[in-house]
């Protein structure tokens, strides 16, 4: 076992280790959330038609798809602002956008109808253009239009105006439009990420809150490293996150609202409090609170600051995550002996197991569609990243490594970010995200080693 591990304990620990384990072995638990958006559309223009990638064999053949310069009268920020765009869906695996050397035709004006003939002949199915101007106020205003290729019909057309600082959320934006008229499905590119922001030697790394752009930019430290965090998790209601922060020897559940950084703490309790959850209303917390060697699942409401107990055993129960519905909660316990996955009602009654295969199970995670629960096992000395449905079937492993550890879910429950420690002295975690079919693993660049990822739903 790392440093790493026995320092935060990522794996669970068995009912008697944790009897006998000091106060800092704690529990890493993944989650996901909302950050409020500052991006206003003005017109939108309807889809008229719904282009899909082929799959094949086991492999996706992502849609091509031509993404010019956008024009404007700052044409390095439109070049940029279509980058973006490239970028975001080039990253989901289900598009391939080409290269910009072939393309037969200058576009210059982006309400003039393309000519076809040219964007057939170097095999793209789709057509994105976009102009990037300022407004009288000084505001940057931005559109784009999707084109079919194939029949010449127009699929989408947008108008944005925001604030020039806004210019990647534009980009964002526009490639979430582009993915939900192609694919059927919402996008999750205008989307962020909180995490713990990981500096300095191994045996004494510093810890940091921080959030970013879903695609690594805009990184912005939210604590000042002088204490340890863990598990921050967003509000999906309010500009606001949950996190674990350990001062003084005893861990605390905080809350964090991010525009006036105010934090307060979630109830004063006699034993150490971790993993903490928004539920889908926002409206509460769920969380473990540990006494006398076990840990038990507990609800405060926001609003009344009542709480409640949702579990009561000698066992060690942690890692709740809500449905999206909020009727049921999954969590982790060793109450039968192993480290396994249970279901209850969100009253915490009608407990019963939910995973039954070899290894120990943890940080069970519900997708926003409420279709899986993403979860870390524990397998062979190996850490594996997997999903079941919410009745304990169809177990899938997605991706395996080293250390794997605390998935959470895009906006549109297509993709899972989770953290992988690397091995040897000098390495540290790292953030990955993958498809949920298993494809398309891919490194989330950040300034320095980061852990704990939380996706936030769609901004706007």
């Amino acid at each position: 076992m790392t440093e790493f591990m026995t320092t935060f304990a990522l794996t669970f620990l068995s009912l008697r280790q944790f009897r006998s384990a000091s106060a800092s072995a704690l529990l890493r638990r993944a989650g996901v959330a909302l950050l409020s958006g500052l991006v206003v559309m003005l017109v939108t223009a309807p889809a008229s038609a719904q282009l899909t990638g082929r799959q094949s064999e086991g492999s996706l053949s992502p849609i091509p798809i031509a993404i010019p310069e956008f024009v404007g009268d700052n044409p390095q920020l439109a070049i940029e602002i279509s980058n973006v765009v490239a970028n975001d869906l080039e990253s989901s695996g289900l598009f391939k956008p080409l290269d910009r050397a072939s393309f037969l035709e200058a576009v210059r004006d982006i309400n003039a109808p393309p000519r076809m003939v040219d964007w057939r002949s170097i095999g793209a199915d789709a057509l994105t253009v976009g102009r990037v101007t300022r407004d009288a106020s000084g505001r940057l205003s931005s559109e784009f239009r999707l084109w079919d290729v194939a029949t010449g019909k127009q699929l989408a057309g947008q108008r944005f105006a925001t604030a020039e600082a806004n210019w990647r959320r534009v980009g964002h934006i526009i490639a979430d439009q582009i993915y939900e008229r192609l694919t059927g499905e919402k996008g999750y590119f205008d989307s962020r990420v909180v995490f713990v922001d990981e500096t300095g030697p191994k045996e004494k790394r510093v810890k940091r809150l921080a959030i970013m752009d879903q695609d690594g930019a805009n990184v912005r430290v939210l604590s000042k490293g002088s204490e340890i965090v863990l598990t921050p998790r967003f509000s999906p209601t309010r500009n606001e996150i949950t996190f674990m922060s350990y001062t003084r020897d005893q861990p605390r559940v905080f809350l964090l609202n991010l525009e006036t950084m105010q934090r307060e703490v979630v109830g004063e309790f006699p034993g150490m409090t971790f993993a903490p959850r928004f539920s889908p209303d926002g409206q509460r917390v769920i969380f473990s609170m540990q006494s006398e060697g076990s840990s038990s699942l507990f609800e405060m409401d926001l609003r009344t600051r009542q709480t409640r107990r949702l579990t009561q055993t000698d066992a060690i129960d942690t890692g709740p995550s809500y449905s999206p519905d909020g009727k049921q909660i999954a969590f982790e316990s060793d109450r039968e002996g192993t480290q396994q996955l249970y279901l209850m009602n969100s009253d915490g009654s009608g407990a019963r197991r939910l995973s039954y295969g070899e290894g120990r199970y943890s940080t069970p995670v519900w997708s926003p569609r409420g279709d899986y629960i993403a979860f870390t096992k524990q397998l062979s000395g190996r850490f594996l990243i997997g999903v079941m449905r919410p009745d304990g079937s169809g177990e899938r492993v997605l991706t395996e490594g080293f250390h794997n550890e605390g998935p959470t879910w895009s906006p549109n429950g297509r993709v899972l970010m989770f953290f992988r420690e690397g091995q040897g002295s000098n390495n540290g975690a790292r953030i990955y995200s993958v498809d949920i079919t298993g494809y398309n693993e891919r490194v989330i660049p950040t300034p320095s080693f980061a852990s704990d990822p939380a996706w936030s739903p769609l901004l706007n």
